[in-house]
């Protein structure tokens, strides 16, 4: 009799566990900390894409570079290993090299001129489009926010700069404003600043505000100095395989999840920068939020003529187009 009973027990179970073994679990892997917006997003697309599909499809968020920095999970989409990644539009420019561009310093100055270059550029739009060719495809653009240095001693222009060893992510346009203004580059990856800056391997690095939060930059580099020197969103992309596999009706679903998610992550980052900066000030950091910003901008004109020199005439087209975005926005 017990035995029939553990019999039906199991049967039981397994009828139980139809369900979920019906459901493809696809994964999410992105860099950010379990507190940044990031996350915050990545748990509103998976609620999404669940809800969409009648959960025929879960994401499982691996955040914090569980599996892999952001080069790492580039490489990874477009070989299948994961489904989804979350990243700046520079960082995939290794597989479409003319993202790099997007990393033009000082070509918007603002959310909303960020917010109408993304989505109404022609030339961007014929980029992104290069990448199913490369294993993987942009979904929707979320939101990062505006690139700013923290670093340990006062910056206010490049004067100050001079010398500085800070770190950034491995990406040309970058490298070379960053080198146009004066500091020497460190390339790590994002798990790694923290510490490096407090063994004072590098004095700082830049980053949005809501990764200089969420990951405490501001404990061991406590000048933030407000430069925006480049617009730095992160495009929301899936593995080319992954979305192969799925048919038109969820290839929709996914895709309007991208997009309330896209939604949320750019209100909520474009709201919370202020609030973020004022709690770091409360917590010991000095924000500088007036450099010489006309110095900073004249510096960085050697990046410029590099840019023209290895990518031609698409520089003046991204230029061209950021300039009447600039003019018809306020």
């Amino acid at each position: 009799m017990k035995k029939t009973l553990g019999l039906t027990g199991i049967a039981l179970a397994a009828a139980l566990a139809l369900p979920a073994a019906a459901q493809t679990v696809l994964k999410f892997s992105h860099t950010d900390q379990q507190a940044g917006a990031r996350q915050a997003a990545a748990v509103v697309f998976a609620k999404k894409v669940e809800e969409l599909t009648a959960g025929r499809y879960k994401v499982q968020i691996y955040c914090c570079s569980q599996l892999g920095n952001d080069p790492k999970n580039i490489e990874q989409l477009a070989l299948g290993g994961i489904d989804f990644t979350v990243s700046s539009t520079g960082s995939y420019a290794p597989h479409v090299p003319s993202l790099n561009l997007t990393m033009l310093p000082f070509i918007v100055e603002g959310y909303k001129q960020g917010w109408r270059f993304y989505d109404e550029s022609k030339w961007l739009q014929e980029q992104f489009d290069k990448a199913p060719a490369k294993g993987f495809r942009f979904l929707a653009t979320w939101e990062a926010g505006f690139r700013n240095m923290t670093t340990k001693t006062a910056l206010n222009s490049p004067a100050d700069a001079k010398g500085m060893k800070l770190r950034t992510f491995p990406n040309e346009m970058m490298r070379w404003s960053l080198e146009a203004m004066g500091f020497t580059i460190q390339i790590m990856p994002l798990p790694e600043v923290f510490l490096a800056i407090q063994q004072g391997a590098v004095q700082g690095q830049e980053n949005p505000i809501d990764t200089i939060y969420s990951n405490k930059f501001y404990e061991v580099a406590p000048n933030i100095t407000l430069t925006n020197h480049v617009y730095s969103p992160i495009p929301l992309a899936i593995s080319e395989k992954t979305w192969q596999k799925l048919s038109p009706a969820d290839q929709k679903a996914v895709t309007e999840a991208a997009r309330i998610a896209g939604k949320f992550s750019r209100e909520m980052i474009a709201g919370n920068d202020d609030n973020q900066l004022k709690e770091m000030a409360s917590r010991g950091a000095k924000v500088n939020a007036k450099p010489d910003m006309a110095a900073f901008r004249q510096s960085v004109k050697p990046a410029y003529d590099k840019a023209r020199e290895k990518y031609g005439a698409d520089v003046d087209k991204v230029l061209a187009e950021a300039e009447a975005i600039r003019k018809t926005t306020k």
